[in-house]
């Protein structure tokens, strides 16, 4: 056609293409032609003139592609384009026309990212029009509507020469009511990749397949035998379910020559929904409820386990830690390194027990590969000795006009792995519309075919995507990584061996300044106040752990959340990674809270010395041991704790019971003394919060004894005093008895009473040398009167 003879670089006006049409059909007549070229062209230009346009102007029609296949053709192959266009403006377009067009070749990295910022711009240059016959025709297109093309051309009629990249564009053109002249009123610009022959040598490309996923469990777990977890939600479950997220990332995946990296939580998370799980209820009121989505957990660990067989596994330490929050934030907070090797020596044996593959934890991934001298030291401070960096924050070396290959060697026997920034920020955004996804693959492609034909040198390629891809994100990656694997320019290789591979001399191998960390990284860090806080739990969780028979119940499930308050998941979240950090806090405290002595009100003693009890309750399922209990006066010269201040015993309280503890005190003076107990570990450090109470001391005087004695003098003298007289009144009435017995054998009338009278030896009573009489007349009085009694006294009692 007549605008494959323009100039490329310029878009001739309306007036100009329709003069130009006229120009050839009246070639053999040059006079004629330029007769009408004259009137032609002023009034068209005179009376509509063109309404000027912004820098970049999309055009009142909307012009989508939504597939390309093959996506990198071969000689043989048929390119096939489709998509929509949709009129966006007031007025229908009429006569209107979908081709192809094909650009320049691309032969610089850069020059793919311009063409792809003005994708949809009209007034950039546009490619030579392939033959009308692969158009696609529309006599109207109404306001608002959109209208599906579809447009097929052999490989050999796109006329393509060298290898390379090529733009391909679709454009749309038409007219309307106010520009009555056919022109360009839509265009979408993409690539083409073109490389029919194998290269004589290909470029190594890794590409890191990310399974990670955001924090779902809690340090709380039942008080069973089987320590039942409790996840904060149940959005794992969707994630893992079919269709889910992760879900698409494992079946994606497992076709695909990619290196898995994976963090260990997700794991460990997953395999606790195979059994008895707890999330929370509706409202704070609400218990615990059970989760239901066992069978679908189960169900993922296979895939996984089948996914991830003879393929290269990187293990990340446990709970994908902030690397560059922890290098610029933490290490001013002690024992803040302490986390991260204790979540790097359990993600091996994590992954390797569910996933019955031994993966390498050789590898640091910083999040988004940026680094600084400190976050490199601070990722290779747990054991490993490989970073991966990103190219777009790690200079690339100096007067290079290529690519270097992925390993750097940084000193200290550390390798910075450098990905590629263009191919691994390649599938950012929304891949929902298969327009962004189809533009994300071609770039994508279009990039690595770039980087391959820039030099005939060796290379390893390292491509990092995003952590958290999202499904369609997924999907995107998985369709250009499948092409590339059957490129004729790349070929797939494992990071492990990428990293070992000979690194270029020209490269740059100096890390980046701290200055150069990119500052919209480092405002989505994690604040100091989070290792702070991190470090208070530990140090409870310390103080707690001793006590315990059982150490295990409490230590493992706390270390790894403590584990997942430095997860490089809380980024942009900073309100939902504080509320975790405190939950867990907060959880501990309650469980410690668990071991603690009883209130005590004021204890009264009477006396000099007494016993006071003390008691320690343990509501914990395990016992506690290792505890002492010192029980302290605050005045001992008031009162004393067997003999001194304070005395101490030790405490072992089985799960679920109290234990009293006895303290012998004594007394020196009357009054209040306080007293205070505490709990305290082994190793002298307070346990739980102290008791408070007193002592209120009444002592014995001399004068109370005084009375006492006294009062009991007067009891025994008066039980002495009615023994006596109750001796004198029995001596007194056998005297009477015996006289009655004289009188009788007296009597004439009885003569043998004389006989039967005993002698006065025998009679009973004091009397001997008395003599005999009827009775005596005066007996002996009590010892408080000297006056006799008369005959027949009777004697108090």
């Amino acid at each position: 056609m007549a605008e494959a003879a323009d100039f490329q670089g310029t878009s001739p006006s309306p007036a100009r293409r329709w003069l130009r049409r006229t120009g050839a059909l009246l070639a053999g007549a040059p006079l004629v032609a330029g007769l009408l070229q004259l009137p032609a062209a002023s009034p068209a230009e005179a009376a509509v003139p063109a309404a000027p346009r912004a820098a970049s102007d999309d055009g009142s029609v909307a012009v989508s592609v939504d597939s390309l296949t093959p996506s990198a053709p071969s000689e043989d192959d048929t390119v096939t384009v489709s998509g929509t266009v949709t009129n966006k403006g007031k007025r229908a377009v009429t006569d209107a026309s979908v081709g192809l067009r094909v650009g320049p070749l691309l032969d610089t990295r850069s020059s793919i990212d311009r063409v792809a910022k003005n994708a949809g711009d009209v007034d950039s240059p546009l490619g030579a029009e392939i033959d009308d016959k692969y158009s696609e025709k529309f006599s109207k297109l109404t306001p608002g509507v959109s209208q599906p093309y579809s447009i097929s051309v052999p490989a050999n009629a796109l006329d393509l020469g060298d290898d390379g990249v090529y733009e391909l564009s679709v454009s749309l053109a038409g007219e309307t009511s106010d520009e009555p002249w056919e022109h360009t009123l839509g265009v979408r610009r993409t690539f083409l990749p073109w490389q029919p022959q194998d290269a004589g040598t290909k470029t190594k490309t890794t590409f890191m397949w990310p399974l990670i996923s955001t924090v779902h469990m809690t340090a709380e777990t039942g008080s069973d035998e089987e320590q039942t977890p409790v996840f904060h939600d149940d959005e794992l479950a969707a994630e893992i379910s079919p269709g889910g997220r992760l879900d698409r990332m494992v079946a994606l995946g497992q076709d695909l020559d990619v290196t898995w990296v994976i963090d260990p939580d997700l794991l460990a998370s997953v395999e606790a929904m195979t059994t008895r799980y707890e999330i929370p209820g509706e409202t704070e009121d609400d218990n615990n409820v059970v989760g239901g989505h066992q069978a679908v957990a189960k169900r993922w660990l296979t895939e996984v386990q089948k996914a991830v067989t003879d393929k290269e596994v990187v293990a990340l330490p446990f709970g994908d830690p902030d690397l560059a929050s922890l290098a610029h934030r933490g290490t001013s907070v002690t024992g803040s390194l302490r986390h991260l090797k204790e979540a790097t020596d359990v993600a091996a044996g994590t992954v390797e027990s569910i996933l019955h593959v031994k993966p390498t934890t050789d590898f640091a991934w910083p999040v988004e590969g940026a680094v600084d001298p400190s976050v490199i030291k601070v990722s290779t401070s747990a054991g490993a000795d490989k970073v991966i960096a990103r190219s777009d924050t790690f200079e690339e070396g100096r007067d290079l006009t290529y690519t270097p290959t992925a390993p750097r060697p940084i000193g200290g026997g550390t390798t910075a792995v450098v990905a590629d920034g263009r191919l691994s920020t390649a599938f950012r955004g929304d891949m929902t519309k298969a327009s962004a996804s189809t533009q994300a693959v071609q770039r994508f492609l279009a990039q690595s075919l770039t980087l391959a034909l820039q030099t005939d040198r060796p290379r390893n390629v390292v491509v990092a995507p995003q952590r958290t891809p999202s499904a369609a994100q997924a999907q995107t990656m998985a369709e250009a990584i499948s092409v590339l694997q059957d490129s004729t320019w790349s070929q797939p290789q494992d990071l492990t061996a990428a990293a070992k591979s000979k690194p270029d001399p020209a490269a740059g191998t100096e890390v980046p300044s701290a200055s150069s960390y990119p500052s919209s990284l480092r405002r989505q860090e994690l604040p100091k106040s989070a290792f702070e806080q991190i470090a208070r739990t530990q140090d409870k969780l310390d103080r707690f752990k001793v006590i315990l028979s059982d150490q295990s119940r409490v230590v493992t499930p706390f270390g790894r959340a403590l584990n997942r308050g430095m997860a490089a998941s809380w980024r942009g979240r900073p309100a939902e990674a504080a509320i975790y950090r405190s939950g867990v806090e907060a959880y501990l405290d309650g469980l410690s809270g668990q071991v603690r002595l009883i209130d005590k009100s004021e204890t009264k003693l009477s006396g000099r010395s007494a016993t006071i009890p003390v008691t320690v309750q343990n509501n914990l399922v395990q016992g506690v041991e290792h505890l002492v209990l010192r029980l302290t006066s605050t005045n001992p010269t008031r009162l004393e704790i067997d003999g001194n201040a304070y005395e101490e015993q030790p405490v072992t309280v089985s799960g679920g019971h109290s234990q009293s503890v006895k303290f012998t005190t004594s007394a020196n003076a009357n009054g209040r003394a306080t007293v205070v107990a505490q709990l305290y570990t082994q190793d002298g450090r307070p346990y739980g919060q102290p008791v408070t109470f007193d002592v209120k001391v009444t002592e014995i005087t001399a004068t109370v004894m005084l009375v006492i004695g006294g009062g009991v003098l007067l009891l025994v003298l008066a039980g002495f005093r009615m023994y006596t007289q109750r001796k004198r009144a029995a001596a007194r009435e056998a005297e009477e008895q015996d006289q009655a017995a004289d009188e009788d054998a007296d009597d004439p009338k009885n003569p043998e009473a004389s006989e039967r009278r005993p002698t006065q030896e025998s009679r009973p009573g004091p009397r001997k040398d008395a003599p005999e009489q009827p009775s005596d007349p005066a007996p002996d009085t009590a010892p408080e009167s000297a006056d006799p009694s008369g005959t027949g006294e009777r004697v108090d009692r």
